[in-house]
Parts: C-alpha cells; sequence; structure tokens
C-alpha cells in the first residue's frame, strides 16, 4: 500500500465494483511543492494501484490555486483513459463558484455528498 502524505485513501464498494475515496489532508491547495506531490499521489492511484472509480471530497478544502485544478483536469483524462468515474464532492460555495466560472463543473462529475458521489458507481 502506497504512503500517502496530502491525501487519505478509503476503499468503498460501488455498484461498479471498488471506488477510491479520495479526501484531502489540505486546507489550501496552493504551495507548487505540495501540488505536485498532490499530484503524483493521485495520478499513483490510477497508474500504480489501478484504481479506476475516484471520489474526490473537499470537505476540507478552504482554496484552490489553478495549477491544483489544472492537476484534477489531468487527473480525469487519466481516470478516462483506465475506463473509470471520478466524482467531485462536498465543494464549498466559493470553490464551486470557481469551477462554474471555469466551465469545469462541465467537465467534473460534481455532487453534493459522499452518499451521492457513490450512487451509481
Amino acid at each position: 500500500m502506497a504512503v500517502h502524505r496530502r491525501i487519505e485513501v478509503m476503499n468503498l464498494s460501488g455498484s461498479a465494483g471498488e471506488v477510491a475515496l479520495v479526501r484531502f489532508l489540505d486546507r489550501k491547495i496552493i504551495d507548487a511543492a505540495n501540488i505536485q506531490e498532490l499530484g503524483d499521489e493521485l495520478f499513483a492511484l490510477v497508474e500504480k494501484e489501478k484504481k479506476q472509480n475516484l471520489i474526490l471530497n473537499f470537505n476540507s478544502v478552504e482554496f484552490l490555486s489553478s495549477a491544483a485544478l489544472n492537476k484534477l483536469i489531468m487527473l480525469d483524462k487519466k481516470v478516462k483513459a483506465a475506463k473509470g468515474k471520478m466524482r467531485l464532492c462536498n465543494l464549498r460555495p466559493e470553490i464551486y463558484e470557481v469551477f462554474v466560472i471555469t466551465r469545469l463543473n462541465q467537465l467534473f462529475d460534481i455532487k453534493p455528498n459522499e452518499n451521492d458521489a457513490l450512487a451509481g458507481m
């Protein structure tokens, strides 16, 4: 099992199989080095640990930089290439607003909470 410094991962069962629930440990995802490390950990879930279905829970995240958004876009491409699904949940209103402004709410499947995100996965 991989060691994660920026995320906490739990395995859940969805209707389509195993789902990795990812919770972020950082409240603010803005530092370049931390974002790189976070990206590496998220990408490793798909590439090394062969997780196809991910739920990213943003409950503890207060701020995301544009570089962090870019990592999420790259992660979404990796998940889709692995024929998996990725959903985001528990975004604070101010973070969700950034997704709306950048139109990323049209790219990502965003749910209000973990139960809704897990439904149908």
